[in-house]
């Protein structure tokens, strides 16, 4: 096997427990509410159910991105050890820090030329990011070296579909991830959009539906529509939500009803806080393996 580190942004959205069992490492992001500055760690510093509590409760969380300076230590904790690193950036479409971890990469291999540091732009946002970094984890613990994989991941991030459903559209009006406009209509006829993150690696607003029981069996149609190998599907499915679980179980096993051959079923994570900042609780998304060309 080859030695090199996998890491990521913490805005991958899987489980503390999941990265540990797949050798991933994470950088947090971090995120203040109540006045109260948190790492976001997969629920270890605020347990999401607290955290999704205090929003419905009507505080109103702030986010800050990985600094160059953060980006710089923690790379150079694996190149001073000797091992090549392999990071995978939350969406350029989203946030800068992508900028940052390639301006903290640039420093760092002047100072460690023998050393490989690949920053990758992930153009995907929570378990869609989540799922590439999964994919790379396969393709690294079958042998596949570094440039191997990082080639894999420029060559094939782009089919990682992501289909997004919030249940309320104030948060990522107040973001500008949704215009005002969508918002205010969405509200009034009681409509759900189903946002689409592009080939951009930003979130749109591609279908409408009236209803979320709707919404989410149009989720699935997607699915069908667009999965790599149709019905013949057969690599991983990922469901996150904010404290939705049970609308999460019921889009599973539908999707487990539709595609009999996906590897391993479908697994649900929790949407952590820096991404539930800007979609807010209630929000279920879907992430699969596509054809090539749909984003």
């Amino acid at each position: 096997m080859s030695e090199y580190i996998l890491s990521c942004c913490s805005t991958v959205d899987l489980s503390a427990d999941y990265m540990e069992k797949r050798n991933i490492h994470y950088l947090p992001f971090h995120f203040e509410i109540d006045e109260v500055l948190y790492a976001d760690d997969f629920g270890k510093s605020i347990p999401l159910k607290e955290f999704y509590r205090k929003m419905k409760n009507g505080a109103m969380p702030r986010t800050s991105q990985i600094n160059i300076t953060e980006y710089e230590e923690y790379f150079e904790n694996f190149l001073r050890e000797g091992k090549d690193i392999l990071h995978i950036t939350a969406s350029s479409g989203f946030s800068g820090t992508y900028n940052s971890a390639m301006i903290a990469a640039g420093d760092l291999c002047e100072k460690y030329p023998d050393r490989k540091l690949y920053i990758v732009d992930s153009l995907a946002a929570s378990a869609g990011s989540g799922l590439l970094v999964d994919k790379l984890a396969d393709l690294r613990d079958a042998g596949g070296g570094i440039d191997e994989v990082r080639e894999w991941a420029e060559n094939n991030k782009l089919r990682c579909m992501h289909w997004v459903l919030p249940s309320d559209l104030t948060y990522l009006i107040r973001g500008g991830r949704v215009s005002k406009t969508v918002g205010m209509i969405g509200k009034a006829l009681s409509i759900c959009p189903l946002l689409f993150v592009d080939h951009n690696g930003k979130m749109i607003s591609r279908d409408k539906c009236r209803g979320k029981k709707k919404a989410m069996r149009t989720m699935v149609d997607k699915m069908k529509l667009q999965a790599e190998n149709d019905m013949e599907y057969s690599e991983k499915c990922f469901i996150s939500h904010s404290d939705c679980y049970e609308d999460a179980s019921i889009m599973a096993e539908a999707i487990e009803a539709a595609f009999p051959k996906l590897s391993g079923g479908v697994r649900i994570f929790d949407i952590g806080t820096v991404i539930g900042c800007h979609t807010g609780p209630g929000t279920i998304a879907l992430f699969f393996w596509g054809k090539p060309g749909l984003r």
